[in-house]
């Protein structure tokens, strides 16, 4: 391998991590190595590269931390011996160091072993690294592994993404079962949302929830609410969408008398909640002032029975977004889900479709027709107060966010309520819907991803492409192939 070869230091922490070594490590001066634990990488904030490590040189036992870099010099170019940072380092270890330096120092001036890691590593591993990097300039890829990858079989592609796909789906599945423990926590000690003040207490973690605990329809209703409402916010408003649906939640919800339009209620409440409804606004249109009348009206109505706190507009992202994305429509399309959840017993209904059709394609056709949204009223031809569209909107909800609905938010809520209650097969029925569901479309690095995997003729698949999505942003994106599957056949 040539001297100072630099190459990204993902690679250096996975072979670290994974001591993908030729040969038995020893420091510079001669001592033998036993790495009994390479440490924890440090992923969050400044300092050594790993953390917690147990190390034996010679014959005393080290525990403290490792730092890694591409060349000795390093150590002193990035400061590492004037930051108390680096005090607790028992190891450094550097891809190259020309010139066979055997110890570093820390600010407080103790030594500190080197070993030059090139000597035992296997140059085979560098070569097709380097090649990979040296292609991914010239051909803009995507990944690292992008033309080497083409050796590597579909089958197993395909094995590798989908394990993958499905462990994205268990991470909804837990994540969906630990806001439910914590809203069936609120509902018991009557605490406040949606800023939540108080801290988990040791009993509820060291509680074991049962089925029985789960009774309550509101809770699940609240939380298919709050799911709902972060799947319509995507990426830029889904934290605001959430805290929404927290502010103006079920139990406030369920005391609206029932007379007059429901929907306007609804958006009465959300649209001033939010904060989005400027009250100032002037030269507006007659169907601005019409509608800025009914909503109103509706929230005068029920203002007495609001004693939360308000949003403000500040806190909503417009900026580089489509209109049909804006906040405003979207909060009118959650208002009609709402309708549909509280008033026709939405989650009673998608329990019935899933249990009573068996034909998978027509339940999944069921379940996007149910999840898809018309538009209707003001918003149908406003993207913001005050300013007409050039064009009416069709939808609120279309065919791609509702699928978006479908894979993020109804399969892994109902897989989570179907084992709560023991219906293991509708459970697995769920399950099979996730491995065979088609989505209508696709985001850049799904289409990215599918391109650099070669999987154009899979890539259809939703727990493909959810299996792409886990693949990229935990191990393509970080660098981590020499701890991805596909990475190990590629570059071993």
């Amino acid at each position: 391998m040539a001297r100072e070869t630099k190459i990204k230091e993902g690679f250096l922490y996975s072979i670290w991590k994974n001591q993908s070594f030729i040969n038995s490590l020893t420091t510079l001066d001669g001592e033998e190595i036993s790495v009994l634990n390479p440490g924890t990488l440090n992923e969050e904030t400044a300092g050594p590269d790993f953390k917690n490590a147990r190390i034996r040189i010679g014959n005393l036992t080290f525990v403290g931390d490792v730092e890694i870099d591409n060349s000795y010099s390093d150590w002193k170019a990035h400061g590492h011996n004037l930051d108390n940072k680096y005090n607790k380092v028992i190891l450094h270890v550097a891809l190259n160091n020309t010139n066979g330096y055997s110890h570093v120092f820390t600010r407080e001036g103790r030594k500190i072993p080197s070993i030059r890691l090139s000597q035992h590593i296997d140059p085979n591993i560098f070569e097709k690294i380097k090649l990979e990097e040296e292609n991914n300039g010239q051909d803009q890829t995507f990944i690292k592994c992008q033309t080497a990858n083409k050796e590597i079989s579909i089958e197993l592609k395909e094995k590798v993404i989908s394990e993958l796909g499905l462990q994205r789906f268990q991470k909804k599945c837990t994540k969906i079962y630990n806001r439910l423990k914590e809203l069936e926590f609120v509902r018991e000690l009557n605490l406040k949302e949606p800023v939540i003040t108080y801290d988990l207490t040791a009993k509820f973690h060291e509680r074991n929830f049962e089925h029985k605990d789960f009774y309550d329809k509101n809770i699940w209703k609240q939380l298919f609410y709050e799911l709902i409402f972060e799947a319509l916010g995507y990426s830029q408003n889904k934290t605001q969408m959430v805290n929404l649906a927290k502010h103006a939640n079920i139990n406030f919800l369920t005391k609206l008398d029932k007379d007059g339009i429901i929907i306007d209620k609804y958006e009465a409440i959300l649209f001033n909640i939010s904060g989005l409804i400027n009250k100032k606004e002037k030269n507006i249109d007659e169907a601005t002032s019409n509608y800025l009348e009914r909503l109103s009206l509706n929230w005068n109505s029920i203002r007495n029975l609001y004693d939360g706190t308000f949003m403000e507009e500040v806190e909503w992202n417009f900026f580089k977004q489509r209109p049909q994305n804006f906040p405003t429509i979207r909060i009118a399309g959650g208002a009609r889900i709402l309708y549909q959840l509280i008033f026709n017993d939405l989650i009673s209904t998608l329990i019935k479709k899933i249990t009573e059709i068996h034909n998978p394609t027509v339940l999944i056709n069921s379940l996007r027709t149910i999840t898809i949204v018309k538009a209707d009223g003001y918003w149908k031809s406003h993207f913001v107060l005050g300013e007409k569209a050039k064009m009416d909107l069709n939808y609120f909800v279309g065919a791609s966010r509702a699928d978006e609905i479908i894979v993020n938010v109804i399969l892994p809520f109902f897989s989570v309520y179907f084992e709560i209650f023991g219906k293991k097969d509708l459970s697995k029925k769920v399950l099979k819907l996730y491995s065979i569901f088609e989505q209508k479309d696709e985001n850049q690095i799904i289409v990215n991803m599918v391109n650099a995997m070669q999987l154009k003729e899979k890539g259809k698949r939703t727990i493909i492409t959810q299996g792409l999505i886990e693949l990229f942003r935990n191990w393509c994106s970080k660098n981590k192939c020499l701890e991805c599957e596909i990475g190990k056949s590629v570059f071993n």
